[in-house]
């Protein structure tokens, strides 16, 4: 089953957030539902970056990797790549 690592923005707080699940669609409601502590006063969320993986564990390490960078511009750096022109 494949797993996402995915990129979510908030307009209203001016936040990225990021993680990784098995069902996108499904995660983004639950964010938008405010049912996860750490993205619940961000509300909407807009899904703006994934990359599919064929695993969690794969799915997990580049999560843990974007986190690691510790940068909003290497994030931006992200979602701009994946724009559409």
């Amino acid at each position: 089953m494949p797993h996402f690592f995915y990129i979510l923005f908030s307009k209203s707080a001016n936040r990225f957030y990021t993680g990784s699940c098995a069902d996108l669609e499904k995660r983004l409601i639950r964010h938008n539902a405010g049912a996860t502590i750490s993205t619940k006063h961000g509300r909407p969320w807009e899904m703006v970056y994934f990359q599919e993986f064929k695993s969690k564990t794969e799915a997990l390490k580049r999560e843990n990797y974007v986190k690691k960078m510790k940068s909003r511009v290497y994030i931006q750096g992200l979602v701009e790549s994946n724009k559409k022109p």
